[in-house]
């Protein structure tokens, strides 16, 4: 028997399809091993030793692998064809040696394929290899890399800076990028300029639109035109004036067709076409090249798609030169085979581009075995690769200068082009996807391209024109856009910086840290975010430096090309990083928020508009705001003269003076009208709350939590005394005289009746629920005879399919939001995380990572109930205050 290891349960699924009953694929479920999150996993003065882990559900994996390969006749190592998946055949085979399960004489191979397919798997399986050990050394320096910039740098964070997350060396890079453009928007003063748009007429009667282009032979620039009285005296001079056409100028130009896919033009043509994630998009990838069934027969769809390659196989070549001109005709074949070059520094790494494993696969006969998600990525994949073997498209480019003598005295010249696509060549199927700018940001200027595709009517040289209107539009400059991921990933390989399979994770791990968000498809970073980079940006700055990174990064490449010993690299890295992390050991957590509030002066304390000094409090009026930092709430700006000034507020309130004051113990919404107390919204332990006052030694004051859903950061006064009126008194009931109430609870709105809870809808409905329906609610919830203790039954929302170790796997609605079940597990789905697009490969890994968390609680002890032995016959009936006792405790038993 020969043992094969791979990395998922889907591909081992499809492979043992393929390969007869002498072969048995194990999969390893990703890295069997990790650096243990903790000090002394690297050891910088053992010659970086390195100490790896394993995890309970990747023993269990080892341990029947071991098992297996004791009675094997050769063991395959078949994982993906690059540094990770060369790692992970490394680990494995290291620890099987260590546990000495290799019997002597056993044959060890590892074979790599880039699609999953029989065809593929056949041929790679006759051309085995050793593990390459440039490779595998190539991982340890970048894992070690991350690892020693994590492990020092955040704890360092940590002290310096109290509520930051992390740092790393790479998300730190891509951080930095967000925050100096989000710098770059705030700082940007926006400029007026004016443009003449005219709509001319032949004298066919034929409409098109022109742009004043240069006035007496000068050329005008973007901001020539400054004002209205410029703009408006220009329009009058040359409305209803005589205007001829002074030149026609066309000219042919070509448009040749994209390399197919890398991984990140993946990436970015699915997050402009799709609207997908890097993320999203790599673990669709991921399933389209595992296996689908195909109705009977599971087959790889996709060729590997993490890859920096961008050329294709001359047999697949072939094939696409074929399906061109079998369905689009022989005009849409070039003569020659296109070749596309790598951007990658490093060979070894330059797999083939991504591609549909079999081209005569037409998205159209797959689609209906396809979720929605897998169907429009294939359908995009499947178009690029056949678009890359097609015919430049031929376009034909008019510009068209029309002239007209003013009343000023001065010739004004303007300027009308328009394009035609003579022959559409590979357009007919695909066109990349641009990176459009926000609508509001685009100014006439902006728009070149559209004017470009616009058709002319047929113009002469000398003929004339009529101007049916002349307008004098007005626009501002626009401040650069922020990124959006595809535009991130763009820019980070432009820089070198990172690889095409880490940049989904990057910007994951930014997302989950809280240092950056997504709005409108953007990315917005946030304080926390900007904070840890001006840290690092001022006392770390050559380890945030892009060409800093770019550089490790090639001298990672050299590595795994055998150019470079990898612990040359890190000793050289290692010496200057410690001497940096030891000159501020000794720096005060004072002197960072100095420095800080002036690296952030512009962002934290904007310019006041009466033109004073911007860290004035407007509390007491002559203290100076400073950056404070919080163990418990993180970072807020105070006041210098604090206690006797108490004023703070969020880094983002950006009121000055008009702003709502607050206090260290909450941020004040107003008072109440009835007592006159002050209503204050605070944070707590289990989220934020409104109080009423502060109460007495006697009593306590007043609390209402802020229910899920409602964003404390915009709450008013209205809305935290309604919340403060809670619960409230809906009426009496009509059969028992007792009131009914209605409220907010641990589990959510509700209304209650003598003992009797029955859940409400939504928040507003606690406000809004009348006697009537309150009485309805009440008798269903009787009539279903549970109590207030019994739980409803949890909705079943999909059902995702088989797990691998066997069972279903369910997605379900239950009391405390979504969660997947396979057979006693439950793991809940990460906030954000719509239920409904979640994969069955992403329920494994949460499912996995519940058993594994659930495996490392202590067993609960036996109950004295359970413990103790039956009564012998003879024993003496139980005391009467024992019998109480022991009721007692059945009922609280009960209510628990």
């Amino acid at each position: 028997m020969n043992v094969v290891i791979v990395e998922s349960a889907a591909k081992a699924k499809t492979i043992n399809k393929y390969l007869g009953s002498s072969y048995k694929v194990f999969a390893s479920f990703g890295h069997v091993r990790d650096l243990p999150s903790k000090n002394g996993s690297v050891e910088p003065e053992n010659d970086f030793e390195m100490h790896w882990d394993s995890d309970s559900k990747s023993q269990k994996i080892i341990k029947e692998i071991a098992a297996a390969v004791k009675n094997a006749d050769k063991l395959i190592l078949a994982t993906d064809p690059d540094r990770e998946g060369e790692a992970i055949s490394w680990h494995i085979l290291q620890i099987l040696e260590k546990k000495r399960a290799l019997k002597k004489g056993l044959a060890v191979e590892r074979v790599a394929f880039n699609a999953v397919t029989k065809k593929a798997i056949l041929a790679a399986l006759k051309e085995p290899r050793q593990i390459d050990t440039p490779l595998v050394s190539a991982y340890l320096a970048r894992r070690a890399l991350d690892y020693l910039v994590g492990f020092t740098l955040s704890p360092v964070l940590w002290r310096k800076l109290p509520g930051a997350r992390s740092a790393g060396r790479v998300q730190s890079v891509a951080l930095r990028l967000i925050c100096e453009r989000e710098a770059q928007i705030e700082a940007f003063k926006s400029d007026e300029y004016w443009t003449i748009e005219a709509v001319l007429t032949t004298e066919k009667d034929e409409e098109f639109p022109a742009r004043l282009n240069a006035i007496s032979g000068t050329t005008l620039k973007k901001l020539d035109i400054k004002d209205a009285t410029t703009a408006t005296a220009i329009k009058a001079a040359i409305e209803k004036g005589e205007f001829r056409v002074a030149s026609v100028e066309k000219k042919a130009v070509k448009r040749n067709p994209f390399a197919p896919f890398a991984t990140s033009t993946l990436q970015m043509d699915a997050s402009r076409k799709l609207g997908f994630s890097a993320k999203q998009t790599m673990q669709v990838a991921q399933r389209l090249y595992e296996g689908i069934d195909l109705g009977g027969e599971t087959v790889g769809l996709i060729t590997y798609m993490r890859t920096d390659g961008v050329q294709i196989v001359p047999e697949a070549i072939s094939t696409i030169r074929n399906e061109v001109e079998k369905v689009y005709g022989k005009s849409y074949l070039p003569p020659f085979i296109r070749e596309y070059k790598t951007k990658a520094k490093n060979a070894q790494e330059a797999h083939e581009a991504i591609r549909p494993t079999e081209i005569t696969r037409k998205p159209a006969d797959v689609t209906r075995y396809l979720q929605k998600d897998q169907a429009t990525l294939y359908d995009l994949i499947w178009k690029r690769a056949i678009a890359s073997q097609m015919a430049s498209a031929e376009l034909e480019q008019t510009a068209a200068d029309i002239e007209v003598n003013g009343r000023d005295g001065k010739t004004y010249t303007l300027r009308a082009t328009g394009s035609v696509v003579k022959f559409d060549g590979f357009l007919k199927i695909y066109e990349e996807g641009r990176d459009e700018r926000p609508r509001a940001a685009k100014g006439k200027d902006d728009l070149a391209d559209d004017d470009a595709s616009r058709r002319l009517p047929p113009l002469t040289e000398g003929s004339r024109v009529t101007d049916k209107a002349v307008e004098a539009e007005q626009h501002f400059t626009q401040p650069p856009p922020r990124f959006s991921e595809a535009t991130l990933v763009k820019k980070l390989e432009e820089l070198g910086i990172g690889r095409p399979s880490t940049y989904a994770s990057t910007l994951g791990v930014l997302q989950e840290r809280d240092y950056v968000r997504i709005e409108k498809k953007r990315l917005v970073p946030e304080d926390k975010g900007r904070l840890v980079i001006a840290f690092l940006e001022g006392f770390f700055r050559r380890y945030v430096e892009y060409d800093f990174t770019a550089d490790l990064e090639e001298k990672l490449d050299l590595i795994s090309d055998g150019k470079l010993l990898w612990k040359d690299v890190l000793r050289d890295f290692w010496r200057n990083f410690t001497g940096a992390v030891d000159e501020i050991k000794d720096l005060r957590v004072g002197d960072v928020l100095e420095a800080l509030n002036k690296m952030l002066g512009p962002h934290i304390f904007p310019p006041r508009e009466d033109g004073g000094e911007p860290r004035t409090c407007p509390a007491c009026g002559n203290g100076l705001l400073s950056l404070k930092i919080s163990g418990k709430y993180g970072a807020f700006i105070g006041c210098g003269n604090y206690p006797e000034c108490r004023y703070t507020r969020q880094l983002t309130d950006q009121n000055g003076g008009d702003g709502e004051a607050s206090t260290p113990d909450g941020k004040l919404l107003g008072h109440d009208p009835d007592t006159g107390l002050a209503v204050t919204l605070r944070k707590g332990r289990f989220g934020p709350y409104v109080q009423l006052g502060d109460g007495t030694e006697d009593e306590k004051p007043k609390r209402a939590s802020v229910p899920r859903g409602v964003d404390a950061c915009t709450l008013e006064l209205e809305y935290a005394l309604k919340l403060l009126s809670l619960p409230r008194e809906v009426g009496l009931h009509p059969e028992s005289g007792k009131p009914i109430v209605a409220g907010l609870g641990r589990y959510g709105p509700f209304v209650l009746h003598d003992g009797m809870y029955a859940n409400l809808d939504s928040v507003e409905d606690v406000f809004t629920v009348g006697l009537n329906r309150a009485v309805a609610l009440i008798a269903e919830k009787t009539a279903g005879g549970k109590s207030r203790f019994q739980r409803a039954k949890p909705t079943v929302l999909k059902e995702l399919g088989e797990h691998p170790d066997g069972g279903p796997i369910q997605v379900l609605s239950g009391r405390y939001g979504p969660y997947v079940k396979h057979a006693s597990v439950n793991a809940t789905i990460p906030n954000g995380k719509d239920p409904a697009a979640i994969t069955v490969e992403e329920a494994v890994e949460l499912i996995a990572a519940r058993a594994v968390k659930d495996s490392k609680k202590p067993a609960k002890k036996a109950t004295k109930k359970t413990a103790r032995k039956a009564p012998a016959k003879s024993a003496k009936p139980a005391s009467k205050s024992s019998k109480s006792k022991s009721a007692k405790t059945k009922t609280q038993a009960a209510e628990v």
